[in-house]
Parts: structure tokens; C-alpha cells; sequence
């Protein structure tokens, strides 16, 4: 009996001599920065449809048959070329009938003032009554009011034949005509809207900014206030039109104005800015990227975008507390720079901000701290 215990005994201190201590696991390190203060070039792109400087309907003003078409289309035309000629028969039919009509308001005026002429003397003798005198006054004034129609009527019989012979209003490119020779035009559901031309030696770019991008924009470039004068901004902005392919037009813009209010429904404002296009390489149309290049009034602080994370257009990076735990920080980002982002809110630059060993940590973890030193792989302008 003692023989088994002892043996029991063994076997019990071999059992707990072979369970392992559990393990603690380590506390991780991660390498943090502190953000950059500097004042750098903000560059700030928006996408917007380009359009002509002047883009001018041309309408038939008058319904007709569509006689002829007197252009190339696509090329160059100049301000009071003719374009389309509408049958003019009748509307020449309509003026005739309006000068008829003159022609007989001013027999029945020469009939009124004689009449009123032979009646007048006899009046004054009161050899005709008064109602008689009132009359032929009557009928003088509304011949000579007939008159004054028949005139108008002729005026717009005039006006409505030169709208059959439609001319081009600008120097300008016209493009594809709507309709074809033969074709009635100018009433619903025939084509009222010809063709378009436009004046393409400048284009205009239409983009809307966020109320914040607005705002951050004016207060870097106008001033604190944002009530400068936009002229007297840093002669280190750059306006740029990136093109669809790629290529950065050679000419630099201005920018035009910026819409009196901010929509309520979209939280945007309306800007133009136009660029030169004397070599006509752009069409309306097309769309292209506004590149807006200011240097800033004040220091900006920069935060590499390795230490930022995204979700949901959220952005947010990962800082160690005084503590030495991690806490997360939600930022806002106002736009780039080389491989940095340019924070706008949430950071004041004095934190410690996680480079090193993102994937290691969460909200709350303790960590350990090296110092480390973040090395742009973008050469500096």
C-alpha cells in the first residue's frame, strides 16, 4: 500500500512538473513620428465639363421649309455669315398683305380728313350739329390708328422674312446641323435648335468645392479673413486643365468668378475659371481636371500617408498617449503633398503618431516606443 502512494506521489509531480507556465505575451513596439510643420504648395484638383466661352444656339425663329445650308460644318464661321435659308414665300405672301392693308388705312385717312375738312366750316356756322363734327374727328383718329397697325403689321411682316435667312452671331466653330435641306423646322416636333456655335479661342471650366474646400481655399490664398483681393495672392498659384489623356495644357488659367451663394441641398459653390485655347485643341465637351497650385499663407501640418488609414472616406491615424497606450484619431484631410497628407483637423502636430507596427496594435493596446524617422520617397520641389 505505501508502495502504490509512493508511486502516486511520483506520477502527480511528473504531471505538474510537465505543465508550462502560461506565457505573457510582449508588450509590442512601434516606431512613431511627430508630424511635419512646414508651409508647402497644396495642389487641389477637381473635374468639371469644359465649355466654349460662348456657346450660341442657332434657332429657327420662324417655321419653314429648310432651303438651304450655306456652311462646312464643324469649320470657322464669322459673325454675320449665313447659315440656313427657310423658304421665304410666305412671309414675302405676309408682307404684301400687310402693305395692302396700309394702303388701304391711308385711303380711309385721306377719306376721314376730308370729311372732317368739309365739316369743320359747317360746325363753325352750326350748319351741322355737333355730334356730326364729333363724329368726323372720330373717324380721323381711328384712320390714323389703322395706319399706325398697318405700319406695325409691315414691321413684323419685315422681321419675321428676315428670320429666313438665319446668320451666325459670334466668330466662332460651328459644329453638326440638326436638320437637313428640305426639312420643315422651327415648330415642335421638327427641329427648332440648328446647330451650335461656339467661341472656342478661350473655354470655361465649371467645378464645384465643398463649403469646407471653399472655405480652407479662401483663408489660405485671400487671407484669414478670406476678403482679399484674389489678385494680390501668391504669384506661386498655379491654375492648371489636365486633359483626358493625361497632358497638362501648356496655357495656365484665372479663374472667373465664384457663385454668389453656396447650395443648400449639395453643400458646394459654383466656380468658373477659363484657359486660354488659341491653338483650338479643345472642343466643348470635353472634360478635364482643374489643377489648383497655392503655396500656403501658414504652416501646414503633414502626416505621411502610411500612418493614415481610410474607411469610408474617413480618415484616421493611430497616436500613443501618454500613457503609452494607443488611442485612434480621426482627421480631416484638406489634400496632398508628395507622399504626405495635409491635415486640416484633429491634429495639433505635437502628437506621436504611429509609423511602424500599424498591424500590431489596436485602440487600447500598450505599446513600447522607438523613435523613428520617416523618409520621403518623393524628391522635393
Amino acid at each position: 500500500m505505501a508502495h502504490k502512494s509512493y508511486l502516486f506521489l511520483v506520477l502527480l509531480i511528473f504531471i505538474v512538473g510537465c505543465k508550462e507556465e502560461p506565457k505573457v505575451a510582449p508588450i509590442p513596439e512601434v516606431g512613431v513620428i511627430k508630424a511635419e510643420n512646414r508651409k508647402v504648395p497644396i495642389v487641389m484638383e477637381f473635374v468639371g465639363e469644359i465649355r466654349g466661352k460662348s456657346d450660341i444656339p442657332i434657332r429657327a425663329r420662324v417655321d419653314g421649309f429648310l432651303e438651304k445650308i450655306a456652311f462646312s460644318q464643324g469649320q470657322k464661321v464669322t459673325k454675320g455669315q449665313l447659315l440656313y435659308v427657310i423658304d421665304d414665300q410666305p412671309f414675302l405672301a405676309e408682307l404684301a398683305s400687310a402693305k395692302s392693308e396700309l394702303a388701304a388705312a391711308k385711303t380711309d385717312l385721306v377719306k376721314a380728313i376730308n370729311d372732317l375738312n368739309r365739316i369743320q366750316p359747317l360746325a363753325d356756322m352750326k350748319a351741322v350739329s355737333q355730334t356730326d363734327l364729333d363724329a368726323a374727328i372720330a373717324s380721323k383718329g381711328a384712320a390714323e390708328a389703322m395706319v399706325d397697325a398697318a405700319k406695325a403689321k409691315i414691321d413684323l411682316a419685315q422681321i419675321k422674312l428676315s428670320y429666313t435667312r438665319i446668320m451666325s452671331p459670334i466668330n466662332g466653330t460651328i459644329g453638326k446641323t440638326l436638320a437637313k435641306a428640305g426639312e420643315y423646322v422651327g415648330k415642335s416636333p421638327n427641329p427648332v435648335i440648328l446647330n451650335t456655335v461656339s467661341r472656342t479661342d478661350t473655354v470655361e471650366l465649371d467645378f464645384f468645392l465643398s463649403e469646407n474646400q471653399y472655405l480652407e481655399m479662401a483663408r489660405q490664398t485671400l487671407g484669414t479673413s478670406g476678403t482679399g483681393d484674389s489678385s494680390a495672392s501668391n504669384q506661386e498659384n498655379k491654375l492648371e486643365l489636365v486633359l483626358s489623356d493625361g497632358t497638362v495644357h501648356p496655357y495656365p488659367g484665372k479663374f472667373d468668378f465664384i457663385d454668389r451663394n453656396v447650395n443648400s441641398s449639395t453643400g458646394s459653390i459654383l466656380v468658373q475659371a477659363s484657359f486660354p485655347n488659341q491653338q483650338n485643341l479643345i472642343r466643348p465637351g470635353q472634360y478635364g481636371r482643374m489643377r489648383y497650385t497655392f503655396v500656403t499663407n501658414e504652416k501646414s501640418i503633414l502626416v505621411p500617408k502610411q500612418c493614415v488609414m481610410e474607411t469610408q472616406g474617413q480618415f484616421s491615424v493611430y497616436i500613443v498617449s501618454g500613457e503609452k497606450k494607443i488611442e485612434s484619431k480621426t482627421i480631416g484631410v484638406f489634400g496632398s503633398y508628395q507622399d504626405y497628407y495635409i491635415v486640416n483637423e484633429g491634429l495639433t502636430g505635437n502628437e506621436s503618431i504611429v509609423l511602424e507596427g500599424l498591424q500590431k496594435v489596436k485602440p487600447g493596446a500598450e505599446v513600447t516606443v522607438a523613435e523613428t524617422e520617416f523618409k520621403s520617397r518623393i524628391k522635393a520641389e
